[in-house]
């Protein structure tokens, strides 16, 4: 029998800790590319990489830990945090909802005086049952905003929440930097090619469905598993047409019930294997004050208790409606070393 990395891996999955020094020779000798990464995966799905020491995991999957966006390389082996600012009249926070371009700018100067790298702007509300709006509409919503941030503060990175390429490739040359894409090309099949051509980071989200019935789509056999499978195969897309930055993100709340967010959280360290910096979106979610009865507007403390636990699990950014605090949690979790 011809020697693959698959017949190798086989042979030695009763290995445990062993195979992954098979592995790590085999990524060296035989540059094994993101395809091979799949097989390998479907062999070891099954296999809790949370029990290998932190020095073993570390020496098999490094992480890509930079960015460039904008001609601006951002290092994220620091975790960084990115502010949300919604330009619609119906997020389920509150909170974040700016309406019009005034509203935005004094929400982006506190945000980035407060310690935000990023700014992620939408103009689609992507809440379950959310109105599902025109492309017009989310451009004009969100072009003029995006220009007007990006003129008052030329150093802000700008992250474009939306699915639609069209939206997308208007906002970058308004002044966009990111796009942020809850249905990881799943709802526009351009998005893929066009954010090759822009060659800008692209942050691939995990979501089944659509806002209006990803509530529905809830139902897992293995939600890591699959999950993983949707990002290695989405993450070997992309690799070959050439984009460079991909960030991930597990998609809490987006088609998954609570139980599955946080089996997701339980497992965020598996997620290395991809080898891809790690976004984590949690902020006053309802996997966070449904269990503890209370609403979005009192979710803060359970905010920040879920992203400490996001930092010691590997996340590279989260994505908060509240800076202050999450760059506080930033801090005094890089004080513990």
């Amino acid at each position: 029998m011809k020697s693959t990395p698959t017949n190798i891996l086989h042979a030695q999955s009763h290995h445990g800790v062993g195979l992954l020094f098979n592995f790590a020779i085999l990524l060296e000798s035989c540059n094994v590319v993101m395809l091979d990464l799949v097989t390998i995966k479907t062999t070891l799905q099954h296999y809790n990489f949370s029990t290998l020491q932190p020095q073993v995991k570390d020496t098999f999957f490094r992480k890509k830990t930079t960015i460039n966006a904008g001609g601006r390389l951002i290092d994220l082996s620091s975790p960084k945090v990115m502010g949300i600012i919604n330009l619609t009249p119906d997020s389920f926070f509150a909170g974040s909802r700016k309406r019009g371009i005034d509203e935005a700018l004094q929400q982006a100067k506190k945000m980035l005086n407060e310690g935000a790298t990023f700014l992620d702007l939408g103009a689609y509300s992507s809440r379950p049952k959310a109105e599902d709006i025109s492309e017009q509409e989310e451009t004009d919503r969100l072009l003029p905003v995006v220009e007007a941030i990006a003129d008052s503060f030329p150093d802000a990175v700008l992250s474009i929440d939306t699915f639609r390429s069209k939206v997308a490739e208007a906002a970058i040359k308004a002044g966009g930097h990111i796009i942020n894409d809850i249905s990881g090309g799943q709802l526009d099949e351009n998005m893929f090619a066009t954010v090759a051509r822009l060659q800008v980071p692209y942050i691939l989200m995990h979501m089944k469905g659509t806002p209006q019935n990803m509530l529905q789509q809830a139902n897992y056999e293995d939600v890591f598993a699959e999950v993983y499978d949707y990002f290695a195969d989405r993450c070997y897309q992309l690799k070959q047409l050439g984009v460079h930055d991909l960030i991930i993100d597990p998609g809490f709340g987006f088609a998954k019930k609570t139980e599955h967010s946080y089996a997701l959280m339980n497992r965020l360290q598996d997620f290395d294997m991809l080898q891809l910096p790690v976004l984590v979106g949690i902020s006053r979610k309802t996997m966070i004050y449904k269990p503890l009865g209370l609403t979005a507007n009192e979710a803060l403390n359970g905010t920040t208790a879920l992203n400490t636990i996001a930092l010691t699990k590997g996340a590279n950014i989260l994505r908060v409606h509240d800076v202050k605090e999450a760059v506080e949690v930033v801090k005094v979790w890089g004080m513990c070393g």
